[in-house]
């Protein structure tokens, strides 16, 4: 039996602050619990759902194991405290796990499968380290021509750096642009209605009274954006991953720590719940490139993504794309003819942070409320992969 295809909508969508990792605000703080965190503020946008309705909740988590294993998309559902019935899945696609979620929810949607689904991401880079705590690559891929699965991402880096031609001034420069970007754009309260703040209770020793004190302390913004950086303290760093290089740690994504949730509902449930749509889920698409180039696959998912969509890209008014590197995101821009002033406008990774398998949805609440205030119509989710891919999702304000 056939299905018609129907809309999927998103109807909330909320992040936490993202924590520099490993020493940030988010250090001792559980990725469950962040994402718990996430899933309730999200909800308590829409007091109207009843959460028994909520038919599955998909979450992306790159490392998930840990602190982040067991599942950690149902233990979150739980910690959130929404009912027994609310099913839940971790799904992992490395950097573009969180806007896959989305798009995997969405489809259910589309498929009239479901009518409200949970998505998100998270990710702690504090707690579980990147390729987790026991990296066993298939040894038989050192003997043939998928070696470059085993490469540091960024060897990947330095390898677009070469190819597409990008300078090492250049890469620095675009990074600057991206600190001072975000700066501004917290500055100006931009990322306000996206992100939900969170309290922290600090626990130490009180000697004089032989007891433990305890204080708590909101974490409201993100910790990654320096205002104060240069273009002359990005020059002065060292390349990091090859000694001729141009990758530095100043051009790259930082590691970082954080969550995020998203809402998304059938046309029915809207009227059923009485929810306001914020944005229409238009499609989305992956591609492969080679693996000793990861960081160009939005070059090969982008067009694929326009291309089901049937927009092209100048019709797109924002695009969030990844700054895994500044190498690779000049690589894409440069490559695709894309117009810089449309990319990134509140900053990228390399000042917000990358929490790798949350990236995709916390760039999703940016965009989201971000076309919405600033009334433009379409806009894109898109990353570079790991192993050689790339992830393009398209959304649409309404």
């Amino acid at each position: 039996m056939s299905r018609q295809i129907q809309d999927a909508y998103i109807v909330a969508v909320r992040r936490t602050p993202v924590g520099k990792a490993p020493r940030g605000a988010f250090r001792n703080t559980r990725p469950d619990d962040l994402l718990a965190h996430a899933i309730r503020a999200t909800l308590d946008d829409v007091p109207s759902v009843d959460r028994a309705r909520i038919d599955d909740a998909v979450i992306g988590c790159a490392m998930p194991e840990a602190e982040q294993g067991m599942n950690v998309a149902r233990i979150a559902v739980l910690l959130a405290g929404l009912p027994q019935s609310v099913a839940a899945m971790t799904i992992n696609r490395f950097c573009s796990s969180g806007i896959q979620a989305v798009a995997t929810a969405a489809d259910r949607i589309r498929l009239g499968e479901a009518d409200l689904m949970l998505a998100g991401g998270t990710e702690s880079m504090s707690m579980v380290p990147m390729m987790g705590y026991k990296p066993a690559v298939n040894p038989s891929i050192f003997a043939n021509e998928h070696v470059a699965i085993a490469y540091g991402m960024g060897i990947t880096a330095e390898n677009v750096a070469a190819q597409w031609k990008v300078s090492r001034d250049d890469q620095d420069a675009f990074a600057l642009a991206s600190h001072r970007k975000a700066a501004a754009a917290i500055a100006t309260g931009e990322f306000a209605a996206e992100i939900a703040p969170f309290t922290l209770a600090d626990h130490y020793p009180d000697l004089s009274r032989r007891a433990i004190r305890s204080d708590a302390r909101v974490i409201a913004q993100d910790e990654g954006p320096r205002a104060d950086s240069t273009l002359e303290g990005l020059a002065a760093l060292k390349p990091v991953f090859r000694a001729s290089g141009s990758v530095t740690a100043g051009n790259s994504s930082q590691m970082s720590d954080g969550a995020a949730a998203v809402l998304l509902a059938s046309e029915r449930a809207i009227k059923d719940h009485g929810l306001t749509p914020l944005a229409r889920f238009v499609g989305f698409a992956v591609a492969g490139v080679a693996p000793e180039v990861m960081g160009i696959g939005p070059i090969a998912a982008i067009p694929k993504a326009l291309g089901q969509a049937g927009l092209s890209k100048d019709q797109i008014d924002w695009i969030e794309l990844n700054e895994a590197f500044a190498a690779q995101a000049l690589a894409v821009v440069r490559d695709l003819g894309l117009d810089a002033a449309k990319v990134n406008p509140l900053g990228g990774a390399i000042a917000l942070g990358h929490p790798l398998g949350a990236t995709g949805a916390v760039r999703t609440a940016t965009l989201v409320h971000g076309l919405r205030r600033r009334r433009q119509r379409y806009g894109m989710v898109t990353m570079c992969i790991g192993t050689g891919m790339g992830a393009a999702g398209i959304l649409e304000a309404v």
